[in-house]
């Protein structure tokens, strides 16, 4: 990518759940483009660094945990430019297991909690932390992490879902909000993605069962579910990400980017 159109060298980019998948890459694209990265997850040690972008644990969820981690990221480098809001996860859920064969996999309070602490008040922990910091600097972009989940529904993942709709909620009110102090907030939507490496057997295995089907019939024709025929890059969602921190999209400010190759509840 090049450098001088972006114009990202220097800029300070806090990318959470950066460890791996998508925020992974995130994390390495807006250093390819010369940003500081700090990942920021819970399986990194504070003060560490992977392939030259600093560490910092946290747990989103957790006020002082996050309040920590922007301290430290404060004392770093003295300023925060971009929050990429990526930590997240999903459990495949029913709302009702009908057939009664799996009733592990109706949805519970302790999975709905999960997930709206870690996809909800994790991002309203961290977008705050930092945006309290990007006032006072009088710039600054926090970009959310939604799905295309959070605008078109999916089988089985009704709370994760919400928890999307939820993400696109805040970043509409959030720049209505802040923008006019120069705080620009976005967000952006992947579809079907490339494997990250975070599916495990028992995830797909949830999946399939809140959808009637086996794991080894999850997603087999890309063709006939996304109109560009194949599932998403994970380096074209952080290339994404690498534009709307950029003041190129200077004019951009509370709606969500779909990242889906066309696809749509139509």
């Amino acid at each position: 990518m090049e450098k001088q159109w972006l114009e990202l060298e220097g800029k300070v980019a806090i990318v959470t759940g950066a460890a791996s998948g998508i925020g992974r890459h995130v994390a390495e694209v807006l250093r390819s483009v010369g940003s500081r990265v700090v990942i920021v997850d819970l399986t990194v040690k504070t003060g560490d660094e992977l392939e030259g972008m600093y560490c910092v644990k946290c747990d989103v969820s957790d006020r002082d945990s996050v309040g920590a981690m922007t301290q430290a990221v404060m004392d770093r480098y003295g300023a925060i430019d971009i929050l990429v809001n990526n930590a997240g996860l999903n459990r495949p859920r029913l709302l009702v297991d009908v057939a009664g064969k799996k009733p592990q996999y109706e949805l519970g309070v302790d999975d709905f909690n999960l997930m709206f602490d870690v996809n909800v008040k994790g991002v309203f922990l961290c977008a705050q932390a930092a945006a309290r910091q990007m006032i006072r600097q009088g710039k600054g972009v926090i970009i959310n992490m939604s799905s295309e989940s959070g605008k078109e529904g999916s089988q089985g993942q009704s709370a994760y879902s919400a928890t999307k709709g939820a993400v696109d909620s805040f970043t509409r009110s959030w720049a209505k909000e802040i923008s006019q102090y120069g705080v620009r907030v976005v967000a952006c939507a992947p579809g079907i993605m490339e494997a990250t490496g975070l599916r495990t057997p028992a995830y797909d295995e949830a999946l399939a069962y809140t959808r009637g089907t086996t794991p080894d019939k999850l997603n087999t024709d890309y063709k006939k579910s996304i109109p560009v025929g194949r599932p998403g890059m994970l380096d074209e969602v952080g290339y994404v990400v690498a534009f709307l921190a950029s003041d190129r999209a200077g004019y951009i400010s509370g709606t969500t980017i779909n990242i889906s190759g066309g696809k749509s509840r139509g």
